[in-house]
């Protein structure tokens, strides 16, 4: 699909990306840093290909807050495999070791992993960068950007953040984090002696 429409393909390890450093206008990081073993080293690896001037954008990432279920809440996500998904959501349902095979996958798409605003401000403050963050129910559209993080999640993640204590109707609930990231101009001597707070 790639070539269909003329760009040209590279398979590389996300950890060590194979490109010069700081050429690109805008590196896009599209739901793929929470299947990485090493998200900072990732995100560092992506950062380091934006020219000054240029854009970062990641997005489609679970935020840990939405994710950070406990007690029943965390009871309930386990059983969902064996015993939820094959009774209840049997339009949900794919055979078991699809599901194990595609749950696998997903690094820090568990209770307990997932971005944070840490990561990113920690990560890409010290390289230069001006980090705006846009938590967000994936269903919202540009009005992410403007601070909205749209309706809470679907009723099956709602219930296992009420079990779990999160408000979900807090941003710190919301499903996934935007990071939008602007490299500051090489010859800039604007310097950002604090974290931002959005």
């Amino acid at each position: 699909m790639a070539k269909a429409i003329g760009y040209i393909p590279l398979l590389a390890d996300a950890h060590n990306i194979p490109l010069v450093s700081g050429f690109a206008d805008l590196v896009v990081v599209n739901a793929a840093l929470h299947h990485c073993d090493d998200m900072p080293k990732v995100l560092s690896e992506a950062a380091r290909l934006v020219r000054p001037g240029g854009l970062l954008v990641v997005d489609h990432d679970p935020q840990l807050t939405g994710w950070h279920y406990r007690g029943l809440g965390l009871l309930l996500y386990k059983l969902r495999l064996g015993f939820i998904y094959r009774f209840f959501l049997r339009d949900l349902y794919i055979p078991d070791e699809e599901r194990l095979s595609a749950l696998a996958t997903e690094v820090h798409h568990q209770p307990g992993h997932g971005v944070t605003r840490d990561l990113f401000l920690d990560t890409l403050v010290p390289l230069g960068f001006e980090v705006k963050l846009y938590p967000h129910n994936n269903a919202i559209g540009a009005e992410a950007l403007q601070g909205q993080s749209g309706k809470p999640p679907h009723w099956r993640y709602r219930i296992g953040q009420l079990l779990s204590g999160i408000n979900c109707w807090s941003a710190d609930a919301a499903l996934t984090l935007m990071c939008v990231a602007t490299r500051r101009a090489a010859d800039s001597e604007t310097t950002l002696c604090s974290r931002p707070t959005t």
